[in-house]
């Protein structure tokens, strides 16, 4: 038997079976949105870790840096003063050693006419038949002024000043008879004796 629907309406199907397909529709439609959410939030998830864990490493280096930008200024400042430091200990050391260097000089300028003086005078008084009067050191030569009893005498003394290696030639300037001693033959005699020129001193490395 064939029945014919007049009112063109479908047929209502059963409660339960509207609720199973409608559960088959939300399922089938709803999945892909919670898939798709799921895998946003993970990539968010994932992506604000990386950019945390990125910032940190970032801060931690800035850190480091920090710290070995601290030590190197320390470790300059503490050069800069060990440098001032050494820089016045020298100076003081330079000062000194000028000091000692201008005492030698005096010392040395003062003492080398005075040796050379000596000298002259232990020739003189070691020459027979001789005695000093005067004695001035010129700079350049020595001019020796004194008494002999012969002209052998002062003859005898230039050729002694000579053997002490200290002068270029040994004159006499002028000898004479002294008419005021009666009793013996006296001569007054003057000498120049020209001084060798100082040798060179060799600088010390």
């Amino acid at each position: 038997m064939i029945r014919i629907n007049l009112l063109g309406k479908a047929k209502q199907k059963s409660k339960r079976s509207a609720m199973a397909t409608s559960a088959v529709e939300f399922e089938s439609v709803g999945s892909p949105n919670s898939s798709n959410a799921l895998a946003a939030i993970i990539v968010l998830a994932i992506t604000g870790g990386s950019i945390w864990w990125y910032q940190n490493q970032l801060n931690n280096q800035a850190l480091d840096i920090k710290k070995q930008m601290d030590a190197a200024q320390r470790e300059a400042q503490q050069l800069a003063q060990t440098k001032a430091r050494f820089e016045q200990r020298q100076a003081v050391r330079d000062e000194y050693e000028n000091r000692v260097k201008i005492i030698d000089s005096l010392r040395a300028n003062q003492s080398g006419p005075v040796e050379l003086l000596t000298m002259v005078s232990a020739t003189v008084n070691n020459t027979d038949e001789v005695w000093l009067v005067s004695m001035n050191d010129a700079g350049n030569s020595v001019n020796v002024d004194g008494t002999a009893l012969s002209s052998n005498a002062v003859a005898n003394l230039m050729t002694n000043l000579m053997k002490t290696g200290y002068f270029k030639t040994v004159e006499i300037k002028e000898a004479y008879q002294d008419e005021g001693e009666k009793k013996l033959q006296a001569f007054n005699f003057s000498l120049t004796c020209e001084k060798l020129p100082a040798a060179p001193t060799g600088k010390k490395s």
